[in-house]
């Protein structure tokens, strides 16, 4: 109970994009079950163009995705949820992220994937101490659905 209640001792700003944060994970992995995933990235690519106002940097995103996933109750989320909110955010705000899925095989032979955002050619968000056995899958910008 006390990271959440250190979180709410925080300023506006923060609060604000707490809280936005915590409604656009919870819409994306509902979107994540309910549609198609080209549909779903459509939708957010839109309401990423929308104007947020004034720039917030990498550094306070990543914390906000950081603390809802990690510290709010129920909202425990895999690195594809936590990736497309650090993305939506970051172009929100006036960045430029990358959005990579990459793939990997175990030594079992399973199929493993991994979601992760760069910006400006460094690991924003999902870095692993193994991310290299992923392989990058094609970029799915301005495919049509």
């Amino acid at each position: 109970m006390k990271p959440l209640h250190k979180l709410l001792k925080t300023g506006y700003t923060e609060r604000k994009i707490l809280l936005m944060t915590s409604i656009l994970i919870a819409v994306i992995r509902l979107g994540l079950w309910l549609l198609p995933f080209q549909r779903l990235l459509a939708l957010l690519d839109k309401f990423s163009h929308s104007n947020c106002n004034k720039k917030l940097s990498v550094r306070k995103i990543l914390w906000s995705v950081n603390a809802v996933s990690h510290y709010i109750p129920g909202m425990k989320c895999k690195c594809l949820a936590r990736a497309l909110t650090t993305q939506v955010l970051m172009k929100c705000y006036g960045h430029t992220p990358k959005l990579q899925i990459g793939v990997s095989k175990t030594e079992e032979g399973r199929l493993e994937a991994h979601a992760w955002v760069e910006v400006e050619g460094m690991i924003a968000i999902g870095n692993l101490p193994d991310i290299s056995r992923f392989i990058p899958l094609p970029s799915l910008e301005g495919v049509k659905q």
